[in-house]
């Protein structure tokens, strides 16, 4: 082989390589842009503004348990109101008015409290919406539901939960809009 073929060939090896280079950054480029436009894959908590009660919350005797835990982030305590509701997408609703209790240390920051709750049995769990009133805060890690007939279900929130609005998440697509409807708590 001759000395200046091998230059030559060098020379191409370098210029694809530069271009392999250029593709590579552009490429990185474009991904970090599409990434950063668009929306998240993780879903947030939104706020509902307004609550309407089903009429057969009060009816069966299904028993829940249901597990909060505190962000670490979250004040070190909080005395503020604390409701929840959760539901199927057929209109079964369970609604506890009041879960808070200071005199219980609940809700204190990097802790995991958790309830029994009762209500109509539901099938699977598909929206959560928390209920916060006061003044202290309160940042919400996680929400797990677990029922008897139903798969566990944890909603992730790593937020604050704003006062005086319900918040959550519904992921019934549409078929628990008669339980969260226009009426206001």
């Amino acid at each position: 082989m001759a000395p200046h073929s091998v230059q030559t060939i060098l020379k191409r090896v370098k210029g694809r390589l530069k271009m392999m280079k250029a593709v590579s950054f552009l490429l990185h480029f474009a991904f970090l842009f599409t990434f950063t436009q668009g929306r998240s894959i993780i879903p947030q908590p939104q706020p509902l503004r307004s609550f309407k009660l089903s009429n057969n919350q009060y009816a069966g005797s299904c028993s829940y348990t249901v597990s909060i835990k505190t962000s670490c982030s979250s004040p070190r305590y909080t005395r503020d109101q604390i409701s929840i509701a959760f539901g199927d997408a057929y209109g079964n609703q369970v609604y506890a008015p009041r879960i808070d209790d200071p005199s219980s240390r609940a809700f204190e920051s990097c802790s995991t409290d958790t309830f029994q709750i009762s209500g109509p049995c539901a099938y699977q769990i598909c929206y959560v919406y928390l209920y916060r009133n006061g003044y202290d805060g309160w940042k919400t890690q996680t929400v797990t539901i677990y029922g008897h007939y139903t798969k566990s279900v944890t909603f992730y929130y790593n937020s604050f939960i704003p006062n005086g609005i319900w918040y959550g998440f519904n992921h019934c697509n549409g078929g628990a809009s008669a339980a969260l409807s226009t009426s206001s708590m």
